[in-house]
């Protein structure tokens, strides 16, 4: 059975406040087990990134979800996407039968229903990374801009998510009307003011601008060993596979965890900093 442990951060799942904190916090389903870390970077701005770390029982199957949202201008849709994507997700019909097409349904209403709420949600926007994992045995990545998804087999980390940039989805930008630009800065944005090609949100920009998930599928086996979810604060300074090599040599999910956004922040990542590692065995 499940147990949250801990902090603010599983407080706010559990009780459907909306609050992002640091903290850290695990759990466990059978014989996978998960743990999570949140680290407030160093921007003057308050804490940005939500996560969603737990198991439902569904449908006569064990599902697990698992999430970072890195929110961006504001907290408020990255918070609306940690109560309603997986809700939304799980009500498609076809979810049990089509998951592609039902997560790809999902994202596109939950992104309508954001630019709906607006102003309400103000006129931020959020990345987003999810993970579905049903009876233990199937698992469904999909991302919308730079939060990052890596699964390990036999130690070999496997990138289950596209970067969304504006410099590799320019093409797509402008043929939508949008510009990309390197000013002001050296990192190229989309009308010169944000980083990713894809998000949930930000209004103002999104005629230029796609909520589209990538999606990847995986079956996991005897050998496959660790998945880890993260915000672009650690793969700013870190790799897939220098990841992998630290989380997996840690057996509690929580402290693998943990040590990532630590070693993140000795690497001096300055951005907010969000982990979730899921321990398949072990």
């Amino acid at each position: 059975m499940e147990k949250l442990c801990c902090f603010n951060a599983a407080y706010s799942q559990l009780t459907g406040a909306r609050a992002a904190t640091c903290g850290s916090g695990k759990g466990r389903q059978g014989p996978i087990k998960y743990g999570f870390s949140l680290v407030k970077g160093k921007a003057n701005h308050p804490m940005e990134d939500f996560h969603v770390a737990k198991f439902v029982h569904t449908k006569g199957r064990d599902v697990g979800l698992f999430a970072i949202y890195d929110g961006h201008l504001g907290d408020t849709v990255p918070a609306y996407l940690q109560k309603n994507l997986f809700s939304n997700i799980l009500k498609e019909e076809e979810f049990w039968t089509d998951p592609s097409r039902s997560i790809t349904k999902a994202y596109e209403k939950t992104d309508q229903a954001i630019l709906t709420h607006n102003p309400d949600l103000g006129r931020g926007g959020s990345t987003a990374v999810t993970a579905i994992l049903v009876n233990g045995r199937t698992l469904w990545v999909a991302n919308v801009g730079d939060s990052r998804g890596v699964l390990s087999k036999k130690g070999i980390a496997r990138q289950m998510t596209t970067d969304h940039e504006p410099s590799t989805e320019r093409g797509s930008i402008e043929n939508r009307g949008g510009f990309v630009s390197n000013m002001p800065g050296d990192v190229p944005r989309v009308n010169g003011q944000l980083a990713v090609s894809r998000a949930f949100g930000d209004k103002s920009l999104k005629s230029h601008l796609s909520s589209d998930p990538d999606i990847q599928h995986a079956d996991i086996d005897s050998e496959t060993d660790t998945l880890i979810l993260a915000s672009d604060g650690l793969w700013k300074v870190m790799s897939n596979q220098e990841a992998v090599d630290i989380a997996r040599n840690i057996k509690d999910p929580q402290r693998a965890a943990k040590q990532l956004t630590v070693e993140a922040l000795e690497r001096d990542s300055k951005d907010d900093i969000s982990c979730v590692v899921v321990r398949f065995k072990g």
